[in-house]
């Protein structure tokens, strides 16, 4: 049987993934399909890397981002071995997407980066990107009514203790329970 023949050799991809969830799995396998090798990019790696962007403002806040680097590292590992990806198909590195000019420290810039789009947010990340010279391969864009799931609300979901595994790869929801991030972010919520 012949293989399939992809796109791209290296592709690019980044979110936050506080908390990684089933539309995220769609969004990084979609990514994947299209490339040999996918670089996972982690952004807001670190509070010195994070800032305040006027198109989404609540991404920058201490309960929009519970999990550390290592922690969000760990679960896209996790979840994509659990999705049949092989180690030697992807890298997970840190993406700074609030610093652009710092991305060339991270991730070839001759790579393809994915992207998809809802808000200003996302045509603001586009901008950053296009205005580095980089070649961006848009996934989709829709309305943020259309979006789907939304980690804010599956932190709510934890928060006020209703059922929230379910939007989760069974890897994920795991590390979520043995890490104690519900307990996590209702002591967030107290501060």
């Amino acid at each position: 049987m012949k293989k399939k023949k992809v796109k791209y050799k290296i592709g690019v991809i980044h979110g936050r993934f506080q908390i990684l969830h089933n539309d995220h799995i769609k969004y990084l396998l979609a990514g994947k399909k299209l490339c040999n090798h996918l670089i996972v990019g982690i952004t807001n790696p670190d509070p010195s890397l994070t800032r305040d962007s006027n198109t989404n403002p609540h991404r920058s806040t201490p309960i929009a981002n519970p999990m550390t680097y290592y922690e969000r590292y760990l679960m896209i590992q996790a979840a994509l071995l659990e999705h049949g990806l092989k180690y030697s198909e992807f890298s997970i590195v840190p993406f700074p997407i609030n610093v652009p000019d710092l991305l060339e420290n991270y991730v070839p810039l001759d790579a393809i980066f994915f992207l998809t789009i809802y808000d200003d947010w996302g045509r603001q990340k586009k901008q950053y990107l296009e205005s580095l010279g980089l070649k961006i391969h848009v996934l989709w864009e829709v309305s943020l009514e259309n979006k789907g799931l939304s980690s804010s609300d599956i932190r709510e979901a934890m928060i006020h203790n209703k059922p929230w595994e379910h939007f989760l790869p069974i890897s994920v929801a795991k590390l979520m329970k043995e890490w104690e991030i519900p307990l996590r972010l209702k002591e967030f919520r107290i501060k």
